[in-house]
């Protein structure tokens, strides 16, 4: 079992290198940080976990930015985007922003991506969010093109450019892991169409998703494919469950606050670690 970390990085959140180091010192696999480019304040679309929209959507700093901070001060925590919202980002920045960190880091990107749940912020972005799944799949199989050819071109209907020469390239081969976010009720056929592995949030009752998860790859020619669980509670009980249903890697929540809050919960959780790392 890998263990990892999620938090809003903010201006009032401990600092992503500071977070970064002492999540490496204390036997964590890996960190994530979300994405939010802004919030409307329309308000149009309902918050998912229900009651009011928490501050630190409105105040995440970009991921991208805040891991490659952490790259260059930690040696082997992997850097993840928990979930990167590929619909709101230019497919070739993006491939270029992810190669790069991919580059600095020395192969330690995990890219987790999403179709979002906030219209009206897809919306600014200029993309039209019943469209957007068709937009993050041809977006993601364009940066995949942009990856692994040395002269990428790719022709869909929302994504479309002749061939192109980009680097760097990523250290990972093909290119880093690309984890799909989400469980809606086509969410497991995204994972297997075009994803490294399965990234859902808090899904009650995991067992018959991956075992419809492992029929579908089975089905397309595939072996199994990995889930990471967000949102895991920091238990020996939850972490035995995952373990038995063969899950790859559990990330605990943090909350967006200063050192003195979150240094004890890491300590905390760093006992369950070690007391699993160790068995």
């Amino acid at each position: 079992m890998k263990f990892g970390a999620f938090m809003f990085p903010t201006d009032y959140s401990i600092p992503p290198v500071e977070l970064g180091r002492a999540l490496e010192e204390r036997g964590y696999e890996s960190v994530f940080f979300p994405e939010h480019s802004h919030i409307p304040t329309s308000r149009e679309t309902a918050y998912p976990g229900g009651g009011d929209l928490p501050k630190e959507y409105a105040d995440t700093l970009d991921p991208f930015v805040a891991l490659a901070a952490v790259a260059a001060t930690t040696e082997r925590l992997r850097l993840g985007t928990g979930i990167a919202l590929v619909i709101q980002r230019d497919p070739i920045h993006l491939a270029k922003e992810v190669s790069t960190l991919d580059l600095i880091s020395g192969g330690r990107v995990i890219l987790g991506v999403g179709g979002g749940w906030n219209k009206e912020e897809m919306r600014d972005h200029g993309t039209d969010p019943a469209q957007r799944w068709k937009v993050m799949r041809e977006r993601i199989e364009a940066m995949k093109q942009i990856w692994t050819q040395s002269k990428p071109e790719y022709h869909g209907d929302f994504v479309d450019f002749p061939p192109m020469y980009q680097w760097p390239k990523p250290v990972q081969k093909p290119h880093p892991p690309i984890l799909v976010g989400g469980q809606g009720p086509n969410t497991l056929k995204r994972v297997v169409a075009y994803g490294d592995g399965w990234l859902p949030n808090r899904v009650p009752d995991l067992a018959p998703w991956i075992a419809k998860l492992n029929e579908l790859a089975e089905a397309a020619g595939r072996d199994g494919i990995p889930v990471s669980v967000f949102g895991v509670r920091p238990s020996a009980e939850a972490i035995e469950e995952l373990i038995a249903l063969g899950v790859e890697r559990a990330i605990f929540p943090l909350p967006p606050r200063g050192a003195e809050e979150v240094m004890p919960l890491l300590d905390r959780q760093a006992r369950l670690i070690e007391q699993f790392q160790s068995a």
